[in-house]
């Protein structure tokens, strides 16, 4: 175990969530000691429970309680602490009643975090935006590349991606305005959709597409598609940039290529169908998928997408954090057998 990792606390907000896990397991793999934050102290067994089998957790791991909506524990949360990675924020699986269920405790919390970080001297802030933040709310055409330099359009965005691209400017705005002699440094990842394995029965907003086919919830698949990302390539993102020096006053899209829904139902059915899962492939006619929308709250957040392309270069994360990401086949793959695995998939 390297010992300047050893000796070195990072936090972890959100640490229960998908991608939270995730950084946990893959900082106490490279002998870093953990703080991690969850909203109420009885989800800490779930992230305990989740790293157990996967690495020697020893007494590397500590588990607070600290809410985005709160400024109670925060300065607790973050003393002693070299970096942190930012990545609690809320991700619905339906539309809000009201934007600001997402807008605030989005931008607050991403700002007492923050504050909170400067104030006790941590060394460099990670923080999970989302390519909502960077594509959200411009005209699209099959050409169009978006990179770093591109924001999301907020008058034209609904409020996911309207919560993570006012969150991310007020982030930035932030550690602009602070002084010293050696002020904290930023880094931004914004993931693609999220797939990749479950370590327990917490799973991204963007699994729904996995959960769903297997489960045989829906008809077919509709003409739909994401720049996606495997889970364990967002956390060692996320490491990389916390540690890289060129990475300080970086955001950095992290994703692959695009690809249609159907290339995700299509690899689930070649790997589970001969195990007897039987994974609708079918495509689906865009007014029927309008229709399924009217009865299932998460095809409705994604049914304004219907045959739009987003394409994403990812140069600059490959370049700078020498990313080399998993495929698609390999984080759909992943994301199924463990979703079996987790039971929250059931029955071939």
């Amino acid at each position: 175990m390297p010992e300047d990792h050893a000796n070195t606390t990072v936090l972890v907000t959100g640490a229960s969530g998908f991608i939270g896990l995730h950084c946990v397991l893959q900082l106490l793999q490279e002998g870093y000691r953990v703080r991690g934050t969850v909203r109420s102290q009885g989800r800490a067994d779930e992230v305990r429970e989740a790293m157990e089998g996967n690495v020697d957790v020893g007494d590397r791991l500590e588990i607070v309680e600290a809410d985005l909506t709160r400024d109670e524990g925060w300065a607790d949360a973050v003393h002693g602490c070299s970096y942190v990675l930012h990545v609690a924020s809320p991700f619905p699986n339906r539309a809000p009643e009201h934007e600001d269920e997402l807008i605030k405790p989005a931008k607050e919390g991403t700002l007492r975090v923050l504050r909170a970080a400067a104030n006790a001297g941590v060394k460099r802030v990670v923080i999970t935006s989302s390519l909502a933040a960077v594509a959200g709310g411009h005209p699209l055409d099959d050409a169009r590349v978006f990179t770093e330099e591109d924001w999301s359009i907020i008058e034209r965005c609904p409020p996911y991606p309207k919560s993570k691209t006012l969150a991310e400017r007020a982030a930035w705005d932030f550690v602009a305005g602070l002084g010293g002699d050696a002020p904290m440094e930023l880094c931004v990842v914004n993931p693609g959709a999220v797939l990749g394995p479950v370590l327990n029965r917490h799973y991204s907003t963007s699994g729904e597409v996995v959960r769903k086919l297997m489960g045989k919830e829906l008809p077919g698949t509709a003409k739909i598609g994401f720049s996606w990302v495997d889970v364990r390539d967002v956390a060692s993102a996320h490491i990389a940039a916390m540690t890289t020096p060129g990475a300080a006053g970086q955001r950095f899209c992290c994703a692959i290529e695009f690809s249609w829904i159907d290339e995700v139902a299509d690899i689930l059915a070649k790997r589970f169908g001969p195990e007897g899962w039987k994974v609708p492939t079918r495509k689906l006619p865009n007014f029927m998928v309008r229709i399924v929308a009217l009865f299932d709250p998460t095809v409705k957040t994604v049914v304004s997408d219907l045959g739009k392309v987003r394409h994403v270069s990812s140069d600059r994360i490959r370049s700078v954090l020498n990313w080399q990401p998993h495929s698609l086949e390999e984080m759909t793959v992943a994301m199924g057998e463990t979703m079996i695995e987790q039971g929250i998939v059931i029955g071939a």
